[in-house]
């Protein structure tokens, strides 16, 4: 069974974090929310979320995919954590998948893997991607590393990394039972 860990930090956006659990779980994938602090954690719409454990538990576990989702100010505070920096880096480094949505791509730049990389974000994260190439599509895949635009763009980010991790046609099925008729 593939295995995907979520990453919240306070100010995340909601219907970004939510879409993604829930639709990799309807995919039965194995889905762990860690955040970054061990309580319950407040969107940036006032919404909490209460995550399976924090990210000092599960550091020495093996995840397929790392998965951030935006927000503000979400993304900030996980660019303020170096362990999540450095799980970023070391994955990148090793070819492990990471995908990020909204603002969280911005993760990904401080974390230094972004340079000559094909990625998108929320439209006014642009001029952080100087040293990439940007991309102004729903979903951006370059290598193990796939990243999409906002809350509008949560169900065809979710049902392409559900792709990634399973197969077309689970993603397909997904799809199906929540009729959901666009591209991914």
């Amino acid at each position: 069974m593939s295995k995907a860990l979520v990453v919240l930090a306070p100010g995340f956006e909601e219907i970004e974090a939510i879409t993604i659990i829930d639709l990799l779980r309807r995919a039965d994938i194995q889905v762990t929310v860690a955040g970054l602090q061990p309580n319950a954690i407040t969107g940036s719409h006032h919404i909490t979320v209460v995550p399976d454990t924090d990210i000092q538990h599960v550091k020495h576990e093996t995840f397929d995919m790392l998965i951030l989702p935006g927000g503000q100010p979400g993304t900030n505070n996980l660019k303020s954590s170096e362990t999540l920096l450095g799980w970023i880096k070391e994955r990148f480094i090793q070819g492990k998948k990471l995908a990020a949505i909204c603002a969280a791509p911005t993760v990904f730049h401080a974390a230094g893997i972004t340079k000559n990389l094909k990625i998108t974000s929320y439209p006014s994260e642009k001029k952080v991607f100087t040293d990439s190439q940007y991309l102004e599509e729903a979903v951006v895949k370059d290598g193990a590393i796939i990243t999409s635009r906002g809350v509008g763009t949560a169900i065809p980010f979710a049902l392409r990394l559900i792709e990634e991790l399973k197969d077309r046609q689970t993603a397909q099925q997904v799809a199906e039972r929540i009729l959901f008729e666009g591209r991914w």
